[in-house]
């Protein structure tokens, strides 16, 4: 079915994340108990909290989005498809979110639209469900989940598409771009460097330009995986 669905309709999306303050002393006392907690499941006892603190910006409780790219393909009768590449970047996560919101009530919030990430049903898509709760954002309905059926559920996910059924392997966005041959984003940052730059070197533009890359890589990949033709460069258009 997700091979039949107009390319039109699908918002594809990535985000960047990092931890709410950058140090683990930064934390109330409060919410270095809970840190400590949370981190129990991924760490010995020979490691504490504070050693695995740089992984905070993986959970929404811990993290903040700071980045959100999004890009759409605008098909026109006798014309090349346009991709469109949008992104919302901000040090007030209200302020992203809430105009990310407008984005989608206004262009993709209808029930035959959707929404693409790689690894978004574990990632992207709650993260952002939770991070809207947590500024007091009302879930526009393509991310409230809540009381639907799975086929009611518009999400499209690369890496479950990739997996085929196949739960033992994780695979990248930037394996699937190599073996794709789709240009991938990883050749100046990665997800690990990021709280590094946006903290330390305070250059949210380089990470907004990684996080367009990716998103970039995330639909040509998805076109790839429908046998469907790459949207050429020409046709590749970022908006302010």
């Amino acid at each position: 079915m997700w091979d039949k669905i107009k390319i039109e309709k699908i918002l594809f999306l990535d985000i960047e994340t990092v931890p709410v303050v950058y140090n683990f002393e930064d934390l109330s006392l409060v919410m270095q108990e809970h840190w400590a907690l949370k981190s129990k499941y991924f760490r010995n006892n020979e490691i504490s909290a504070k050693d695995v603190y740089e992984k905070a910006g993986i959970y929404a409780e811990f993290g903040k989005i700071i980045c959100i790219s999004v890009a759409f393909i605008i098909r026109e009768k006798d014309k090349e498809p346009v991709l469109r590449i949008k992104s919302f970047t901000s040090h007030n996560e209200e302020d992203l979110l809430k105009s990310f919101k407008s984005l989608v009530l206004k262009s993709f919030n209808s029930d035959d639209k959707y929404l693409c990430a790689h690894n978004g049903k574990e990632f992207d898509f709650p993260f952002i469900a939770r991070r809207m709760l947590i500024n007091g954002i009302k879930l526009p309905n393509i991310l409230n989940m809540a009381g639907k059926k799975p086929w009611e559920v518009k999400h499209f996910d690369t890496l479950e598409l990739w997996k085929f059924g196949d739960y033992k392997h994780y695979t990248s966005l930037s394996l699937l771009s190599e073996i794709f041959s789709v240009q991938s984003s990883k050749d100046d940052i990665d997800g690990s460097m990021v709280a590094k730059v946006y903290y330390e070197d305070e250059n949210l533009e380089r990470i907004k330009i990684y996080c367009e890359k990716d998103v970039l890589s995330l639909a040509q990949i998805f076109l790839k995986m429908r046998c469907e033709s790459l949207i050429q460069t020409q046709n590749i258009v970022f908006v302010n």
